[in-house]
């Protein structure tokens, strides 16, 4: 993707929610940088204090964790116009509990956190997006993910997860889409078949 095509895109997703002015949106954009990542590179280590923030223009992106008994478990899957990045981590400026790797080829847009809070801290649009992004993806979204959890089944996630990302069983393994659910591959396999 051209990078102005990925600027157009990050301004766009920010825009819809809260309009950012043009004024905050060059002071925005002096401090982002592009990469792209090849598929299975590891962004942020087990361990490792997050510094940045990730807008991921095309690819995927996954954050996993282990449990002491080496399973693995995807807390997210981050797609294209997602944002990505430990915030707690960030946050407290603490070790970061999971890791996040690449699934695919990723381009993103990148911006060190300590220069993304001068901006939310000068620019009140800047704010009011940084307010209404977390109301609405680690608030309103994260309470309908736990609810669902618990009183939704297996086939009943997967059936949400297909709607809320088209396409993606094509670019995900049945193994990573499982351990996203909380299901085994088997569980996971069992319900594929039996919609068919």
């Amino acid at each position: 993707m051209i990078e102005n095509e990925c600027l157009a895109s990050l301004k766009h997703v920010m825009d819809a929610y809260a309009p950012i002015s043009e004024r905050s949106w060059e002071a925005f954009e002096t401090h982002i940088t592009f990469q792209t990542y090849q598929k299975g590179e590891t962004l942020l280590h087990f361990g490792d204090t997050a510094t940045r923030l990730y807008f991921i223009c095309k690819g995927l992106l996954r954050t996993y964790f282990l449990d002491e008994e080496g399973h693995m478990y995807n807390k997210n899957l981050f797609l294209e116009h997602d944002f990505a990045g430990s915030k707690a981590s960030m946050l407290l400026g603490s070790p970061s509990e999971f890791c996040i790797e690449t699934l695919e080829e990723t381009s993103v847009i990148e911006i060190a956190y300590r220069d993304y809070r001068r901006l939310i801290d000068k620019y009140d649009d800047v704010k009011a997006f940084y307010i209404a992004y977390l109301e609405q993806k680690w608030v309103i979204e994260k309470e309908r993910v736990e609810i669902a959890l618990v009183l939704e089944d297996a086939r009943s996630r997967y059936l949400a997860f297909l709607k809320k990302h088209p396409g993606i069983e094509k670019r995900v393994s049945q193994h990573h889409i499982a351990a996203h659910l909380g299901i085994t591959p088997t569980q996971l396999s069992r319900i594929r078949k039996n919609l068919k």
